[in-house]
C-alpha cells in the first residue's frame, strides 16, 4: 500500500481513485458518489448505496456472461456455484483492497477503525465503482473493468471447481492451445435399455482420442476427456475398458 496523506480532499480522492482503477470518468461526479459512504454523505441518497445495488447486478451479469461463453462444459448448477464464489463480499473486498481503494473512501468520523476499513465498506465501494463506470461508459467499459480487476479470483474459482473434472481441464487446455473446444462423439452403446453403457470419444480439431465407456453419457465424456488429457501428455489412456 502506498503512502497517501490522510488530508486529501474529496476531489483529490477522486483523482487518486481514477489512477488506481485505470479508468478516467467523463462525469467525475459519478465516481465521487461511488466513493461516498453514508457516514460521509449529506443524506443516504447522496451516498454510494444505490450505486452499490446497481453494481452488484452488473457484476453478476458480467461474470455469468463470461462463464457462459468460456465454459460450455458446465451445467447450470456448476455455473451458479462458480458465480457465487466470485460474486461474494469476501472477493469484492479483497479486490478492493488490492486496488487500495480504502485510501479513496469518503467516510464520516469514527468509520476508520484501528484495524483498517471494515471489509463490508470495501466490498460496497468496489460494486459502487462498477455501477459508476457502467453509467459513465456503458456495459463494455464496466465489463472490461470487472474482468481486468477480478481476473485472478475468477480463474481461481474455475480452477478450484475443476479439480478432478477432466472435461473442464480438457476444455481449458483445448481453448488455450488450439482455440477450439473439445467435441464428444458417441461411438457406440451396449446393454439393455435399463442398463445401457455408452462409449464416447473426445476430439479436438479432428484429432480423435481413445474412447471410453461409462454408465451414463456424462460419465463416459469425463473418462473420454481423461483419456485425451493423458494422450496429449504422451501417457497411456487410463480408461480403455468397461
Amino acid at each position: 500500500m502506498s503512502d497517501v496523506p490522510p488530508s486529501l480532499t474529496d476531489l483529490e480522492k477522486v483523482e487518486l481513485c481514477q489512477e488506481r482503477i485505470g479508468y478516467v470518468f467523463k462525469d467525475s461526479g459519478l465516481l465521487l458518489s461511488a466513493l461516498t459512504h453514508a457516514s460521509g454523505a449529506a443524506n443516504r441518497l447522496a451516498s454510494n448505496e444505490r450505486l452499490e445495488f446497481l453494481g452488484d447486478a452488473v457484476l453478476g451479469f458480467t461474470i455469468c456472461g463470461w462463464l457462459y461463453e468460456h465454459h460450455t462444459e458446465y451445467l447450470e448448477g456448476e455455473l451458479t456455484q462458480i458465480k457465487s464464489t466470485v460474486v461474494s463480499r469476501r472477493v469484492c473486498a479483497r479486490v478492493s483492497r488490492e486496488l487500495c481503494l480504502e485510501e479513496c473512501l469518503i467516510l464520516g468520523r469514527g468509520m476508520q477503525q484501528s484495524t483498517g476499513v471494515p471489509r463490508s465498506l470495501l466490498s460496497d465501494v468496489y460494486e459502487a465503482i462498477i455501477a459508476a463506470i457502467y453509467l459513465d461508459g456503458g456495459v463494455k467499459a464496466a465489463s472490461e473493468f470487472i474482468l481486468r480487476t477480478i481476473h485472478d479470483e475468477l480463474q481461481q474459482a474455475v480452477l478450484g471447481h475443476s479439480v478432478g473434472n477432466h472435461k473442464s481441464a480438457l476444455q481449458q487446455l483445448a481453448q488455450r492451445e488450439h482455440g477450439a473446444a473439445p467435441v464428444y462423439r458417441l461411438v457406440t452403446e451396449s446393454g439393455p435399455d435399463h442398463s445401457k453403457m455408452f462409449q464416447i470419444a473426445a476430439e479436438i480439431k479432428n484429432r480423435k482420442f481413445t474412447p471410453a465407456w461409462g454408465r451414463t453419457k456424462k460419465d463416459a465424456e469425463q473418462r473420454a476427456a481423461g483419456n485425451a488429457l493423458a494422450e496429449i501428455a504422451n501417457n497411456p489412456p487410463p480408461f480403455r475398458d468397461l
